[in-house]
């Protein structure tokens, strides 16, 4: 990279299962560029022994518009707020909470989701049998040490996540710039898959300011291309502007 361009600080959110340890290689090599890098463990996802029976989505979406707040308050500098798999929604949420605050949202394999992912769900959502995670997920790149480390640090999801909604009631988060980086799936799939509708991607039909980036790979890129993105996360912390909100 080597880039001495100024850039916008970095905020990383890890999907579901996972916490801030998720995005060690990614932040470490971003922190070699001299980027300002925060990456979170939502409430719940702690520990194995963690009480999640009553976190429900508003508990992440505040966590998130928390570090927006608290990083733009010690830098100075509006951020790249960077979301993974099932954070697209609590990520989205946010970005309705503190648009200003917000450089530019970069959805890492997922997009901005609305309304309850699962409203029916029972209980907690752990992570399921590797096997069939091979058939729901694309796992491309990703080795048996890497797997082996997501199982046995893998938290399960308050199901609260799931099954809670919070309401959207700012425009402004329409016009925030997005960067959808497409991994699991193609950009062309995803922009066929929003026209139906489904919630995860119902934000994709809302939003006005899209660039799609495709890395094929697994949906876990940050494992599998740890390297490439975050070569592009830190492109994008350097085009945008660099400046304090009003």
């Amino acid at each position: 990279m080597n880039d001495a361009r100024p850039a916008a600080p970095i905020i990383l959110v890890p999907g579901f299962w996972l916490g801030a340890w998720a995005w060690d290689e990614v932040a470490g090599l971003l922190r070699d560029e001299g980027i300002d890098v925060t990456a979170l463990t939502l409430p719940g996802l702690e520990s194995m022994a963690e009480d999640r029976s009553a976190i429900t989505t508003e508990d992440h979406v505040r966590a998130i518009t928390d570090a927006v707040r608290a990083v733009h308050g010690r830098t100075g500098r509006n951020v790249v707020l960077a979301v993974h798999s099932g954070t697209g929604f609590s990520g989205y949420f946010a970005s309705d909470r503190v648009p200003e605050l917000i450089a530019r949202m970069v959805y890492v394999d997922t997009a901005p989701g609305t309304g309850a992912m699962n409203p029916e769900l029972e209980g907690d959502f752990p992570i399921p049998p590797l096997e069939e995670l091979r058939q729901n997920e694309n796992l491309d790149g990703l080795s048996d040490e890497q797997l082996a480390t997501f199982y046995a640090r893998a938290v399960p999801e308050p199901g609260g996540i799931l099954r809670t909604d919070v309401p959207l009631t700012n425009e402004a988060r329409l016009d925030v710039p997005s960067t959808i980086i497409a991994t699991g799936a193609s950009a062309e799939q995803y922009q066929s898959w929003a026209k139906d509708g489904p919630t995860w991607l119902s934000g994709l039909n809302e939003i006005r300011n899209v660039e799609w980036i495709d890395l094929p790979t697994s949906h876990w890129v940050m494992w599998s291309r740890p390297g490439e993105l975050a070569e592009i996360l830190a492109d994008v912390a350097r085009s945008v502007e660099v400046v304090s909100a009003s």
